[in-house]
């Protein structure tokens, strides 16, 4: 990305002229100054909160949209907008998405309120119950490994472990074979530096695909309580789904069921060591683990955005937005809205209200949104029960993405309580 010797804050190679910033480029939010891209993002709620982001490198213009308000209005307007020609940067600006109609996240409509009723089944309080009761126990499990063990990477010896085992609980893929789809998760929506390649993201990604096919196939001949049979065995106006329906449904599920909240589970640490207050409060029980979950979440925010594209002309804030126009919706920019949040950039674990939108908005909401604040919920109440003392043994590395918010790798120590 070009520099100027112009910045907004303290961080470097973030251009002062806001025509200027890449929002495509994942060096963007790369930064050792966590404050720079609030500044950034702050200057964009303020001066440009309608913003039209200027080709680059053979891609198309697109629109940003960083207030509240503005990002959850799109969120619910499914007449205007629609996700069907891709939800991402990485597809938009692409020209669609291979699964769209297909996918829940790239489909709208009649089809999408069916396939996401049938799912729902499997992803109700009810339901999860056992799951959730998996949760609970995996991670007091994998917390009494590391207690008093010294220096660790949590990203490695935690985070990577409880939400993978608990979709993969929900799918009931086998053990043997989570270790391989966590890798190529890794692999499809972020890196650890610029280094990783869009091939070896797309060979990820069939490599998933394929794997989901011949589970759906074994499932079709023997169903069993899961995710998968209810897919792969369920009928929509008296029709079985499409076996690409049944894949790429599969496909969104892991990706979006492990991504998220591993980033939501490294952030709450790592916020943990740099609000020492907060841990204190927490730890005395002068916090709900309820709260405590919910502004881990906006302070997280692990979908940096996503995007649709318009329908017809739309007008917003006195803009146009033309028909086939992409529209971006910066969660990672709502989540830190002054005009909705008291004093954004304070982590406050006792906050409420806390309308965040980390999850989404309106039809397109979260399928895994009860099982991601579960997650959360567990690991909070075994820190604060198991844990006396959280402790930095390093630098923290983030993940290399213009999509996902988070850190790859977070050297810690804990003291037993």
């Amino acid at each position: 990305m070009t520099t100027t010797t112009e910045t907004i804050g303290t961080g470097p190679g973030i251009p002062g002229d806001l025509d200027a910033v890449d929002l495509t480029d994942p060096r963007t939010f790369v930064t050792e100054d966590p404050a720079a891209i609030h500044d950034l993002w702050q200057r964009f709620r303020t001066e440009r909160p309608v913003h039209h982001h200027r080709a680059t490198a053979g891609l198309p213009g697109f629109w940003a949209l960083t207030r509240h308000h503005d990002v959850m209005a799109v969120y619910k307007d499914t007449t205007h907008f629609t996700s069907e020609r891709g939800n991402v940067l990485s597809t938009l600006l692409q020209g669609g998405d291979s699964a769209a109609g297909k996918m829940l996240a790239v489909s709208d409509g009649a089809r999408h309120r069916a396939i996401r009723n049938l799912m729902l089944k499997s992803f109700s309080p009810r339901a999860l119950r056992h799951v959730v009761e998996q949760v609970n126990t995996r991670t007091r499990d994998l917390l009494s490994q590391v207690v008093d063990r010294g220096g660790f990477d949590y990203a490695e010896a935690i985070a990577e472990h409880i939400p993978m085992g608990t979709i993969c609980d929900l799918m009931a893929v086998p053990p043997q074979d989570r270790q391989r789809l966590l890798d190529w998760n890794k692999q499809v929506l972020s890196a650890d530096s610029s280094d990783g390649t869009a091939d070896e993201a797309w060979l990820a990604r069939n490599e998933i695909l394929l794997y989901f096919s011949d589970l759906a196939r074994a499932r079709r001949r023997n169903p069993g309580d899961d995710v998968i049979s209810a897919l792969a065995t369920g009928e929509v106006e008296g029709r079985p789904l499409s076996e690409e329906e049944i894949i790429f449904n599969c496909y969104s599920l892991i990706i979006g069921g492990d991504e998220s909240s591993r980033m939501a589970s490294i952030g709450a640490v790592l916020a943990f060591i740099e609000h020492p207050a907060q841990w204190q409060a927490f730890k005395a029980g002068g916090v709900s683990v309820e709260s405590a979950t919910e502004e881990v979440l906006r302070w997280t925010t692990p979908a940096m955005h996503f995007g649709r594209r318009a329908l017809v002309d739309v007008e917003i804030d006195g803009h146009t937005i033309a028909a086939g126009d992409i529209v971006t919706l910066w969660n990672t920019s709502a989540n830190f809205d002054e005009n909705v949040f008291a004093d954004p950039r304070r982590y406050d674990l006792a906050r409420t209200p806390n309308k965040h939108v980390t999850f989404g908005f309106g039809p397109h909401f979260c399928l895994g949104a009860f099982l991601g604040r579960e997650e959360l919920k567990a690991l909070l109440s075994a820190l604060r029960d198991m844990v006396a003392s959280i402790e930095s043994r390093g630098e923290a590395r983030r993940v290399y993405s213009n999509f996902l918010h988070g850190h790859s790798s977070l050297p810690v120590a804990f003291r037993a309580a």
